[in-house]
Formats: C-alpha cells, structure tokens, sequence
C-alpha cells in the first residue's frame, strides 16, 4: 500500500500562518500606493487638461485680439483717406464730386471695419474668458497631486519602517488630495 506523505518547507509554513494572521501590512501598503498612483494619474491627466484648455483659449484670444489691431489700423488707413478725400474736395472745387464720392465711399468702408474690429475685440475677450475658466481647477489638481505623491511616499515609508502612524499619516493625505480632486470640478 501506497501512502502520500506531504513534505511542508517553512516558506509554506510562514504563509499559511501569515493567512491566518491576515493580510500582511506590506501588501496593504502596496494595494494601497497602486491605488493611490492610480488616482494620481487620472488627476494629472485632468490638470494637464485643463492647462491644455486654458492655452487653446487663450491662443485664441491672441489671434483674435490680433485681428481686432489689423482692423482698426485698416479702419484708421480709410478715416485718414476719407479725410484727405473731403480736403481735396474743399481744395478742388473742380474735382469736388469724385472726391465726395470717395469720402462716402471710405466712410461706408469704415463703419464696416469697425464692426469687424468690435466683433474681433468681443471674441477676443471671450476667450480669454474662457482661458481663465479653464484654467480655474488647476491649482487645486496640482495641489491634490502633489496631496497623493506625498501619500505614496509615506505609505512607502510605512513598508519600510513597519510603523503603522505613518500609514495613518499617509491615509490622511490621500483623502486631502481626492478631496481636492474633487473639489476641482465642482
């Protein structure tokens, strides 16, 4: 008769009792530093987002802002050429109704350009109002960042010293810096 006989090594001893005791402080540690890198990621993303908004905005802003200064120098350019038709109508009486005529033209021309300048300055500081809401959360995500990094350190530090206040000291953080996260898009 055949009889089984199981062979146990000591890495298997201290296994089964560290199952028994529970989960062991270095992998509630790791579980919670993934967690929290996880969270860190997703909240560097947003920030990045956010900043990328904000310079898509304000890049607008600039362009537009620039068009409004090329339009009101082309509306200056047809005021001075109106000006100067309406003196060379009072200068040449002989040439009085072409250069009337290019005086009306000029002005008709300049209420446009002015229109289109307005409209530019409108859409300018549109965007940069835009700019500055997108940017709003960001200083509260780069805060809620840095809030989790620090967790992380302190709960690896934890792992390595096995004092367990510092995991306290890391949770701590970590709820600072979800809050925060939070905190940002509300």
């Amino acid at each position: 008769m055949e009889e089984d006989f199981e062979v146990r090594g000591a890495h298997e001893e201290a296994l089964e009792h560290a199952a028994e005791k529970g989960i062991p402080l270095g992998q509630k540690v790791a579980l919670f530093s993934a967690v929290l890198a996880t969270l860190g990621a997703m909240v560097s993303f947003l920030g990045g987002h956010t900043q990328n908004d904000a310079l898509y905005y304000k890049n607008e802003a600039v362009l537009m802002k620039a068009r409004a200064s090329d339009t009101w120098a082309f509306y200056q350019a047809e005021g001075i050429k109106r000006h100067l038709a309406e003196q060379g109508a009072i200068m040449m009486p002989t040439a009085s109704a072409k250069f009337r005529a290019d005086a009306a033209k000029y002005a008709a021309e300049s209420q446009s350009l002015r229109a289109q300048a307005e409209a530019f300055d409108r859409k300018s500081e549109e965007a940069d109002a835009e700019s500055r809401h997108a940017l709003r959360p960001h200083i509260k995500l780069a805060v809620s960042v840095t809030s989790l990094q620090i967790a992380i350190a302190l709960a690896s530090i934890t792992a390595l010293t096995r004092r367990r206040w510092l995991l306290w000291g890391a949770g701590l953080f970590a709820l600072v810096g979800a809050g925060l996260g939070i905190l940002a898009w509300l």
